[in-house]
């Protein structure tokens, strides 16, 4: 069995939570669909982006069509991936399907923001980030053409995120090449862009945290600050100067925003001459931040 399947004991309070994400997720990214991306023909990569080119040539359910593409393409990436996609991915893509016809049923595929495709493909994006985002959070994947980047990255060797972007890329000039108006792909490349930004937020949340390394000789002066003053931790790195050999030792420390304007006026006062490396800290899990088991778990 292979290791992307996460086997969950049936009605635990861990698998409603999952499959309370998933049905969540599907409705906020069939909104998207129904609401923002389809009226003004917005093709978003993936087999949403197939089927949205259809339904215009065609007269096919957005929905119905994009489910067709899923169920073989989900059983491709079985036979040459092995069995990464459980039963939560097709939960996923066959309820994102039928909140997608069901809402056009109702609704229509009627601009929300009439005669503005502009916001429409922000906040069109926004949700679609917002609904794969809580797709995701329940291990599940969203299916549909990431497996055909899966099975080229298998057998090209290229990196899996910059096959995503060639095979999105790819559906979105066929947009254009069906509609003929260069703002259809310059929209769609903005909803991908944004659709990408805000998976990431709902996954790593938004951290303001900052990742130091201080290369100072007065590291024990500067331990006893990070430790005494802002009660934060840190890990003493040794190493060894590029230019003279010389034995140094580097700490390195995390520390939040606000924390880290005070860490630099004590390193000031101690040492003017230290050098500091600073990074934001995407997402910390361990003492002092939140747990891992936290994350994992809950």
């Amino acid at each position: 069995m292979s290791a992307f399947l996460i086997k969950e004991k049936p009605f635990s309070r861990k698998w409603f939570l999952s499959y309370s994400l998933i049905t969540v997720g599907a409705f906020i990214l069939a909104t998207s669909f129904v609401l923002f991306i389809t009226p003004y023909k917005i093709v978003p990569g993936g087999v949403y982006g197939i089927s949205i080119v259809l339904h215009y040539l065609l007269g096919t359910p957005v929905g119905l069509v994009a489910l067709c593409f899923d169920v073989p393409l989900t059983l491709l990436g079985i036979k040459f991936l092995g069995p990464r996609f459980g039963m939560k991915t097709v939960v996923g893509f066959s309820l994102t399907a039928l909140f997608t016809d069901t809402l056009t049923l109702f609704w229509g595929f009627k601009p929300l923001v009439e005669g503005d495709a502009l916001l429409s493909s922000i906040f069109g994006g926004v949700l679609a980030g917002l609904g794969l985002g809580l797709i995701f959070k329940a291990k599940a994947t969203s299916g549909g053409s990431d497996i055909v980047a899966m099975i080229l990255a298998k057998y090209t060797r290229l990196p899996l995120g910059i096959l995503m972007i060639y095979v999105d890329s790819a559906i979105v000039l066929i947009g254009l090449a069906v509609f003929r108006d260069w703002k259809i792909p310059l929209y769609s490349w903005i909803v991908i862009f944004i659709t990408g930004k805000v998976i990431d937020v709902v996954l790593e949340g938004m951290s303001h945290d900052k990742s130091v390394f201080i290369i100072s000789d007065k590291y024990e002066e500067i331990r006893d600050k990070i430790i005494n003053n802002l009660d934060r931790g840190g890990t003493y790195i040794d190493g060894k100067g590029m230019y003279n050999n010389a034995e140094r030792r580097m700490i390195h420390t995390v520390v939040s925003r606000r924390e880290l304007g005070l860490l630099e006026e004590y390193i000031h006062e101690i040492d003017p001459k230290a050098f500091l490396t600073i990074t934001d800290a995407t997402e910390i899990l361990g003492e002092g931040f939140k747990s891992l088991d936290e994350k994992v778990t809950k």
